[in-house]
């Protein structure tokens, strides 16, 4: 936390003399706000957090999840303008609490385990490409396309073995260290989380 503290101080300091702006947007890291600096003539700063959650159920080989997916990301990032203020390069940092929560229920057996997948990274490097400012004067249009370097993810299960015997128990953990193993194999190539975000902003 001392970390995001100090970041949000230091944007804060650098576009305390220079336009400032609020956007709102809706995309693939949640429903969110922004504000942004101007830093320079081609260059501005932005502080955003966004998040979500939806209920998704998933299936594998050998269990159904029923869980929820929960969204949560604080960005910082720097607008690069080299072609004038609307088209721009964009890299930061978005720090991410983003996971999968899910009940499992074994196809082979009785009981169930708790699931929860998550990023590789909790701070994680963005890369990306947009349309328009948030620190720019007036209603705005603006756009982001990019990747969220997230890591490959996580897989944490832990069986519950509330009224089952010692036995039921034994095979219900081995399930869940299975299913765990699969789970990371499966994901463990999905180590970028595409961005699309679109809103609007009002500059000062």
């Amino acid at each position: 936390m001392s970390r995001i503290l100090f970041f949000a101080a230091a944007l804060l300091a650098s576009g305390a003399a220079q336009a400032f702006g609020i956007g709102v947007r809706a995309g693939t890291t949640g429903l969110g706000a922004d504000i942004g600096w101007g830093i320079a003539p081609t260059l501005s700063a932005r502080l955003g957090y966004s998040a979500l959650k939806w209920g998704y159920d998933a299936d594998t080989a050998h269990a159904h999840y029923d869980g929820d997916l929960k969204l949560s990301n604080l960005s910082g990032l720097l607008d690069f303008h080299p072609l004038g203020p609307s088209f721009r390069l964009t890299g930061g940092v978005i720090f991410n609490d983003n996971k999968y929560q899910a009940t499992g229920r074994p196809s082979s057996g009785p009981g169930s385990f708790d699931a929860t997948v998550e990023p590789g990274r909790s701070a994680a490097p963005y890369l990306g490409v947009g349309w328009g400012n948030v620190a720019g004067a007036g209603v705005n249009f603006y756009a982001d396309l990019g990747v969220m370097f997230m890591g490959a993810p996580k897989a944490t299960l832990t069986a519950n073995c509330g009224g089952l015997s010692g036995a039921a128990c034994t095979t219900l953990r081995n399930e869940a260290a299975a299913q765990q193993a699969e789970l990371e194999d499966k994901l463990k190539h999905f180590k970028a989380y595409p961005v699309l975000n679109l809103g609007v902003t009002i500059g000062f």
